[in-house]
């Protein structure tokens, strides 16, 4: 459809990303925000003030709206004119996926199972500390003054 061909009176009655989208179907080329943005407020024959005015409320449109893609250098095109690029799994990275998330899923369980354990480690070193201190001779540093 083209712009030309559509009246005043359904052009006013329509939203800003409508006329963008009509817009970019008749260009056929991505387009950056201000040029599109004028070329809308053309159609309706607004006054410049609205292009300044409402230019972020129009960047706020195409960004919420699916049909509109952003392209690198602030450039905006239909969706519809770019493919997105889709990963699909090989069968094999899943099966690999599912084993290293079960290995995790076994290693946090036994972690947890440890964490519920007490385990009095002071006991046992204790023992050990009072064989190594018999030996240790105390010297008074008065004691070794007067000598």
């Amino acid at each position: 459809m083209n712009l030309k061909d559509i009246s005043k009176e359904e052009l006013e009655s329509m939203s800003y990303d409508e006329i963008a989208y009509l817009i970019l179907e008749k260009n056929g080329k991505k387009m950056k925000l201000l040029d599109l943005f004028k070329k809308v407020c053309q159609a309706l024959e607004l006054p410049e003030e609205t292009v300044e005015n409402r230019i972020a409320d129009f960047f706020e449109l195409l960004s919420i709206n699916k049909k509109f893609i952003l392209l690198p250098n602030g450039y905006w095109d239909l969706s519809t004119n770019h493919v997105q690029d889709i990963v699909v799994e090989d069968e094999e990275d899943s099966d690999n996926l599912e084993l290293e998330e079960n290995e995790e899923d076994r290693m946090e369980e036994e972690s947890s199972e440890d964490e519920d354990i007490f385990y009095d480690n002071d006991l046992d070193d204790s023992d050990e500390e009072d064989d190594d201190l018999k030996d240790l001779v105390i010297i008074d540093d008065e004691e070794n003054i007067s000598e």
